[in-house]
């Protein structure tokens, strides 16, 4: 059989277990802020979860219906499009970055850590908040 035109890897799983397991380590990451798993995995999940932060900054009533369909849970779907995208809205693409780890104990294998670009836990509010009295201090 001809290697052309196969894109993805199949991690030695049927689809619909394939897709679980992307959708669950998509849900882990939007939950934890960053996880550890191994690098294929890790480079599969990234360009899934772009395409959901993606629908979630433009948080309209569909684009929100397709994130929810594409997570496990409607909670993790919610804090998506209403507490992550907004943290964001700075940065056009490139949301995560793979970081190596060191490899596993047990099988040797290449591991890597999954993890959001900017900050989640400072609010663009308090940025805000921040020069707005900084500006206010310099002109006194």
């Amino acid at each position: 059989m001809h290697r052309h035109g196969y894109k993805g890897t199949k991690f030695h799983r049927e689809r619909d277990q394939r897709e679980a397991l992307i959708e669950s380590l998509a849900e882990a990451l939007i939950i934890h802020g960053s996880i550890v798993t191994t690098l294929p995995k890790a480079k599969a999940v990234v360009p899934y979860v772009e395409k959901l932060i993606t629908k979630a900054k433009k948080g309209d009533l569909h684009n929100r219906r397709q994130i929810i369909s594409s997570l496990q849970t409607i909670s993790t779907a919610h804090k998506l499009v209403d507490e992550i995208a907004p943290k964001l809205g700075g940065r056009t693409s490139g949301h995560l970055r793979i970081v190596r780890e060191d490899n596993r104990r047990g099988d040797n294998a290449e591991m890597a850590r999954v993890s959001f670009v900017d900050d989640l836990k400072e609010a663009p509010v308090a940025k805000a908040a921040k020069a707005e009295t900084a500006e206010k201090e310099s002109e006194k």
